[in-house]
């Protein structure tokens, strides 16, 4: 059946159109120049711009980056802090957002209370710092893994799921004897991979795009993450034209400091870019469910 649409349904459509091209541009221009930036010589970078001549093309900013012996290692500390507190973040939501959704449990208003007063008040940066330092956390990777594992948000939206689960499922088990934790495991926990899923990609993300935490609390630079290796590298790559008296030695590192920054980008970014395509549809439906319900 073809509805004709009026002028003005026309109008409407075309401008959301315009707009959704044009928001895709400005996300997927500065995607493309960084890529193709990451793989330009420094030379022709700084002096013509992009290039789309292979001639052109250097995989000097990789090698750079890749030659440093702390790059593998901040690869695997990073992935092993990103699952570790996306596993401890996902199963403190799902456990407190499931509690909090069943009404039979007394007093939930005020504990749910004392979760939202602590997303708008904190102890601040020195109390948190003490606190882990007389937990004795500090340079391990707790410091890393436990302080932001509790996330109220994420528990909102846990708890806004589990509302949404049919109690009829639940009286069901409890006539055929299931004990509570049985329906969990069994009948609740299973229908929540979207919310699941949708908190461990958070999770993940916010992790492995943070270095402030393992830079406060990690002294020792076996520990270092990813983002933390690839600031230090970065730092140590630029130009202070104090200390640096020959013109063409500084114009040489301004060259490679460029093109290590793009190449950074790229190798910082590529695991999240690989993720992403297998988590979407999980994705899509887990923040719906979780923020309309």
């Amino acid at each position: 059946m073809f509805i004709k649409n009026s002028r003005l349904d026309r109008f409407i459509l075309a401008l959301n159109t315009s707009l959704l091209i044009f928001a895709v541009l400005l996300v997927i221009i500065p995607l493309i120049y960084v890529v193709i930036a990451s793989f330009m010589d420094p030379s022709v970078l700084l002096s013509r711009g992009l290039s789309f001549n292979i001639s052109d093309w250097s995989l000097q900013g990789y090698q750079k980056i890749l030659s440093n012996p702390a790059m593998i290692r901040g690869f695997g500390n990073a992935i092993f802090y990103a699952s570790a507190f996306a596993l401890v973040t996902v199963l403190v939501s799902i456990c407190a957002g499931y509690a909090l959704s069943d009404s039979r449990l007394k007093g939930r208003g005020f504990f749910m209370t004392l979760f939202i007063i602590t997303m708008f008040f904190g102890g601040g940066l020195v109390p948190t710092y003490l606190l882990v330092k007389n937990l004795g956390m500090l340079n391990t990777v707790w410091a890393v893994i436990i302080p932001g594992a509790v996330n109220v948000w994420n528990i909102i939206l846990s708890r806004t799921f589990f509302k949404g689960v049919p109690n009829e499922l639940r009286e069901a088990a409890n006539v055929d004897g299931a004990s509570e934790a049985r329906i969990f495991l069994s009948i609740v926990l299973p229908l929540s991979k979207p919310i699941i899923f949708v908190l461990a990609l958070y999770a993940f993300v916010g992790q492995w795009n943070s270095y402030f935490d393992a830079m406060i609390y990690l002294d020792n630079p076996s520990l270092h993450p990813l983002q933390l290796v690839l600031r230090s590298i970065l730092i140590q790559n630029q130009v202070d034209p104090s200390m640096i008296s020959d013109q063409l030695a500084m114009a040489e590192m301004k060259k490679l400091s460029e093109i290590i920054k793009y190449a950074a980008i790229v190798v910082s970014s590529l695991p999240l870019l690989v993720m992403y395509p297998f988590f979407q549809k999980y994705f899509e439906k887990g923040v719906m469910v979780g923020s309309l319900k």
